[in-house]
């Protein structure tokens, strides 16, 4: 349905040309991680209750002495989601977890990258529904990556305005 909305509004002459939504990458920093390494085991667990699939461990790439980083130490942790398991992440992200983030009034529409993938922080984990706050010993940001066909923002952002995602009036 809303397919055929953005071909017309578009002006394209095949539903195949209209942008989609081809992946969404969940990540998280698991810097505290250094000093203890249970944390790298919490976030994850915690990261694959969210998004219904196992992360995996990104690890550090070179030394940094400064940080009391070492090479191969874990230093974060990803999810790439595709398929059913994207559109019910994305669905969950808009519809419950955004509207519990406290103070919201809306995303920017200022985090495209100018190929049309948008990228979207989140300060907390715990405002999505499967994390039980009882279980919970240090709460963790993360960074969602919602990968689009699209060429350009504009498109992209019309792609997922179609798709309910609330965007802020006054940032233009």
């Amino acid at each position: 349905m809303a397919r055929a909305e953005l071909k017309k509004e578009l002006g394209l002459k095949s539903l195949e040309a209209v942008p989609r939504i081809s992946r969404v990458s969940v990540s998280v920093g698991a810097g505290h991680a250094v000093g203890d390494p249970n944390y790298i085991e919490q976030v994850s667990r915690e990261l694959a209750l969210i998004t219904g699939q196992k992360p995996i461990i990104r690890k550090a790439k070179k030394s940094i002495a400064g940080f009391k980083l070492r090479e191969g130490t874990p230093v974060g942790l990803l999810v790439t989601l595709r398929g059913k398991r994207m559109y019910d992440f994305l669905n969950k992200l808009v519809n419950v977890a955004l509207p519990r983030v406290r103070d919201f009034q809306g995303i920017s529409a200022k985090s495209f990258d100018g190929h049309g993938n948008y990228t979207l922080g989140i300060g907390e984990h715990v405002v999505f529904p499967e994390v039980v706050l009882d279980n919970v010993e240090k709460t963790f940001g993360l960074s969602v990556v919602i990968g689009t066909t699209a060429q350009s923002d504009a498109v992209a952002k019309q792609l997922l305005e179609k798709l309910n995602f609330p965007f802020r009036d006054n940032d233009e």
